[in-house]
């Protein structure tokens, strides 16, 4: 809608005033009164709607009859003026279990503000949002009412769609009128300007359907830049829109029942951290050792987003896991451990908890949470807690250099640079991964290790496992071992201890090996001939002074590689290079060039510079590659035509023989 032009409203209002004869008889109360009734709700109507109106803010104010609280007006006496004008728009969410409802501040003076909320009391609320601006929403039974409150030191008007204000008041220094509808209300100052309160009730309509209430205030500009209270000539209407409600009216409450769009249930290894405010359904990645318990934190709340009447709740869990609730509501508690894996309690679920513990000490749980509200699920959570180590399970075991006790390479490209010779897994005794960090110590077996000496004569974990999860490199414990001056085998066992039981589990007999750093190399083809298109993999066998397989933790350096009609898929000159424990690398070529292949036998040249520089020698493995088509040469085509003449000139001589003898 377009508002009409001033200058034509201005000129309309003279022409009014010379048919009535009237002008100099009607006060400056009784004009403003009237053009309110006959053409200011229209206009007012008609600004508003041409104003943008920003998305809805989220729901989190109680609705009433719950435990709501009114907001109080954020603006004071001392920062509240004429030259800032500010303003909002509140709706009182008190609980009310009276008959009607209340307007706000009628039994105070509104000037200071302050207690202009404290006896407001709506009826029928069954929602409303946090915000008080332009964007808000609230939703209210049909036939029940708004109590609404504001705070301005300007001219001031409410207006709505539908339904209509009633008990306006605005304490000593506003004077509220009305529309004929009642669907307008105005606010006049006398005398001066002050910041004071004003308040009214908004019956809502009988049939159901959206509505919208908007405040203005503010003062108009006059010819001379001043500023005056809104009139004919200027508009009348305040110019600045302050509050904008967008009412849902229903013929039936939708609350009261569970809502899992506003309710929220998540696991957490840490519930005394957990508060009503930060419970957002997100469940912890935790793992949780033996011993520890998780924490179920969940609040219920209605398709209102209000909490939920009180009610049974019930909570059960499976394989016999032990669970308890806390104090209901409050945001610290922090259940004691349970006694039974079913507990009920009597409560609305505005904020829980609940503990869930291992029924057994040292055995692993897993279990299915189940929380129930008056019959309803409302939440199913499954964890997990590890019980204590019952297994070890050693792998990953690489070649140690002779009098050396440490390594700083990562050789299990897990990303993990802690170095290690060897892994160990702990598990429980239902498979389970165990976090050992915190929990025990590792050692060598006593007797495993005196055996072992002095082929291996320490052995030590240097990074303990602090995930469960099988794909983490985390969840599993590194080690070293310390060789002794001769290359050779050892068995070995390594033990855990648990600190808090001195509980130990041992691991199975592994082997450890140790030789010394790589001084000769053998290199062979995976096979003698190619084809165009095969893949080729290259061998290279690595050995310490005396003959052993080289260990793996020292590289044999760069190489230098030829090899006609190959090409390099993996990285052949890495002079940081590692072997696997038994001292040898493979290399993978494709068969063919870009520019093609020529058929033939070829030598490949495989140089380690590093070492054919002192004692190893140069390696050139032979291979032939064809193009994988006809290699049928002329010679090949004479030597089978001399084969047939030969064979054909003695099956005539024994023909002229059979014909001699008849």
């Amino acid at each position: 809608m377009e508002l009409e032009d001033p200058k034509d409203l201005r000129a309309r209002f003279r022409k009014f005033l010379i048919l009535t004869n009237e002008r100099k008889q009607m006060s400056k109360t009784t004009l403003r009164k009237h053009i309110a009734i006959t053409a200011t709700s229209a206009v007012f109507a008609g600004m508003l709607s041409v104003i943008s109106i920003p998305a809805a803010s989220a729901t989190v104010h109680k609705a009433a009859g719950t435990t709501g609280t009114n907001t109080e007006l954020n603006q004071t006496a001392s920062t509240f003026t004429v030259a800032n004008g500010a303003a909002e728009l509140l709706v009182a969410t008190l609980p009310n279990t009276t008959a009607a409802a209340v307007a706000g501040g009628t039994t105070g003076t509104l000037s200071t503000l302050a207690t202009i909320d404290d006896s407001a009391l709506s009826k029928g609320l069954l929602q409303k949002d946090a915000s008080s601006g332009t964007a808000q929403t609230a939703t209210v039974l049909a036939g029940g009412a708004l109590s609404l409150y504001a705070g301005t030191a300007t001219a001031a008007a409410l207006s709505a769609t539908g339904g209509s204000f009633s008990s306006a008041y605005g304490g000593a220094t506003k004077t509220a009128f009305y529309n004929s509808t009642n669907t307008y209300v105005g606010f006049d100052e006398s005398g001066s300007y002050v910041a004071s309160g004003l308040a009214v009730l908004w019956t809502a309509p009988t049939t159901a359907g959206t509505y919208t209430i908007s405040l203005v205030t503010g003062f108009a500009t006059n010819s001379s830049g001043g500023q005056e209270e809104p009139t004919a000539s200027n508009g009348f209407v305040p110019p600045n829109l302050k509050g904008r409600i967008t009412v849902t009216v229903v013929a039936a409450s939708a609350g009261g029942s569970y809502s899992a769009a506003y309710s929220a249930c998540e696991t957490t290894a840490n519930l005394s951290a957990v508060t009503d405010a930060n419970i957002d359904g997100v469940d912890s990645t935790a793992s949780l050792a033996n011993g520890a318990s998780w924490g179920i934190a969940f609040k219920l709340n209605d398709a209102y987003n209000a909490n939920l009447d009180a009610g049974n709740i019930v909570a059960t869990a499976t394989n016999g896991a032990l669970i308890s609730l806390g104090t209901a509501g409050t945001a610290t508690s922090t259940p004691l451990a349970g006694t039974a894996s079913t507990v009920v309690s009597y409560r609305t679920g505005e904020f829980d908890a609940l503990l869930v513990s291992q029924p057994t000490a040292g055995a692993p749980l897993t279990t299915t949470v189940t929380i129930t509200h008056n019959g309803t699920t409302v939440c199913t959570k499954t964890v997990t807690i590890a019980g204590k180590v019952a297994s070890l399970e050693v792998s990953a075991i690489q070649t140690q250099d002779l009098s050396l006790g440490t390594h700083t390479t990562d050789l299990d490209e897990s990303g993990r640079a802690t170095g290690q010779l060897f892994q160990v897994v702990a598990k429980d005794s239902a498979g389970n991964r165990v976090a050992t960090s915190g929990l025990g110590s590792f050692s060598a077996d006593s007797a495993a290790l005196a055996a072992a000496s002095p082929t291996v004569t320490a052995i030590s974990i240097a990074h303990s496992a602090t995930a469960t999860s099988s794909t983490s490199a985390y969840s599993y414990s590194t080690g070293v071992y310390t060789c002794g001056a001769a290359a050779g085998t050892a068995k070995m066992k390594i033990k855990f201890t648990t600190t808090s039981t001195g509980e130990a589990v041992t691991s199975p007999e592994f082997t450890l090996r140790c030789a010394d750093n790589p001084y000769t190399y053998t290199a062979s083809w995976d096979k003698a001939s190619y084809v165009q298109g095969d893949i080729a993999t290259l061998t290279v066998k690595f050995l310490d002074s005396k003959g052993n397989a080289a260990n793996n933790v020292v590289s044999p350096g760069a190489a230098s590689m030829v090899t006609p009609m190959f090409t390099a898929v993996s990285t052949t000159g890495s002079a940081t290079m590692l072997t696997d424990k038994d001292g040898v690398k493979t290399y993978t070529f494709t068969v063919g060039l870009a520019t093609g292949i020529t058929a033939g036998t070829y030598s490949s040249i495989i140089d380690f510079t590093g070492l054919t520089a002192v004692a190893a020698t140069k390696q050139t493995p032979t291979y032939k590659v064809t193009t994988g088509g006809d290699t049928t040469t002329n010679a090949d085509v004479l030597k089978s035509i001399v084969a047939l003449i030969a064979s054909i000139n003695k099956q005539i001589q024994a023909l002229q023989k059979l014909i001699l003898k008849r």
